[in-house]
């Protein structure tokens, strides 16, 4: 990948990134268009992931990213995090401020900064779930489009290079016509206020699908990279029975089918570039493996994926930095990790994504 430093820092220093000199200038971000989204390449953020465990994002965070060569960061919110909790139409000041902080340290570091609503008024994949749909229920779809409208406010004139909005983490359990109305409500209610505002779009059942029904909506999209799930989340503890499943190889076989790379290019892959020939841009907004999974077998698995990808131009957000998907501090028990500026660094699983 393209790599960059920041001043000070040295190309034999601390991880021996191959070609660079301190002297180099940090490369401007791309133009994204909703037909054509950058390579773009990074983290998601999980600071202000689940509400009341929320903080302010960490500025280190976005200056180590930056120095291993990256320039993408995703932000899941919870929407929980900047409302007040007696009424969903009344949003907290000083809590949307930690998000303009997490937009400015994008500018400074030149990291592109995703807002997504993992958890929005009216949807969310995680429990508990929302008491009324935005998907069916008008009062949970007018507030949402006020939260999304408070923020293309809030962020209008920034450029799309530095900022865009991914409005919905994995929608499941909805059809085609549900979801493209909702979509396009959002969307409308984001452009009176920002008009040419970069939207992303993750595809329905838990972004496994490519969205097909928001061609002409002018937005982007984004898919998964979790597939084969026993790969990914063996012993997840969010996974119900994960702890009794088979310890995963790869490839693996499961059922009737071989996850390989053939496989995940057939099923990951090729439905993606057929909604992409429709003019619709796409990234893979989330992927990785937990820390449960052997080290070889999650290194092995994610050069497949990341092959396809580069082959297929998209960029990706591994799930955390630091944490059990992360190069950082994933406590997994096969890894001897580096010691680098105070974490516990993966330096096998840094070089293949740098390398990507």
């Amino acid at each position: 990948m393209n790599r960059r430093t920041m001043l000070g820092v040295t190309a034999g220093a601390t991880l021996g990134l191959v070609g660079i000199s301190a002297a180099d200038a940090p490369r401007p971000l791309p133009d994204p268009s909703p037909a054509k989204l950058p390579r773009w390449r990074g983290f998601n953020l999980l600071e202000m992931f689940m509400s009341p465990n929320v903080q302010r994002f960490r500025g280190d965070d976005f200056a180590q990213i930056a120095e291993l060569g990256f320039d993408f960061v995703r932000l899941p919110l919870d929407y929980r995090s900047w409302t007040d909790p007696n009424d969903w139409t009344k949003l907290r000041e000083e809590r949307l401020k930690w998000v303009d902080e997490a937009v400015e340290l994008g500018r400074k570091h030149r990291v592109h900064v995703q807002i997504n609503f993992h958890r929005a008024p009216g949807y969310t994949v995680a429990q508990p779930s929302e008491p009324k749909s935005v998907w069916s229920d008008s009062e949970a779809r007018d507030v949402c489009a006020l939260h999304w409208g408070h923020f293309a406010k809030r962020y209008q004139g920034r450029p799309n290079r530095e900022v865009s909005f991914n409005l919905f983490n994995e929608p499941a359990n909805v059809g085609p016509a549900p979801y493209k109305d909702v979509v396009a409500r959002m969307a409308d209610e984001i452009r009176q206020h920002d008009r040419d505002r970069l939207i992303v779009c993750d595809g329905r059942d838990w972004g496994t699908k490519p969205p097909t029904e928001l061609v002409g909506l002018g937005v982007a999209a984004a898919a998964r990279g979790y597939a084969p799930f026993h790969l990914t989340h063996y012993q997840a503890n969010w996974v119900q029975g994960s702890d009794k499943w088979m310890k995963p190889a790869y490839p693996l076989r499961e059922g009737g089918t071989t996850w390989d790379r053939s496989t995940l290019v057939k099923d990951q892959v090729v439905p993606w570039k057929a909604l992409q020939a429709q003019g619709v841009g796409v990234m893979v907004g989330e992927f990785g493996a937990y820390s449960h999974t052997s080290h070889p077998v999650v290194l092995a698995w994610m050069r497949d994926c990341l092959d396809t990808w580069k082959e297929a131009g998209w960029g990706w957000a591994l799930w955390n930095f630091r944490g059990g998907f992360g190069i950082l501090d994933s406590d997994r028990a096969d890894v001897t990790y580096e010691n680098w500026h105070g974490h516990k660094l993966d330096r096998a699983m840094l070089d293949l994504l740098g390398s990507a």
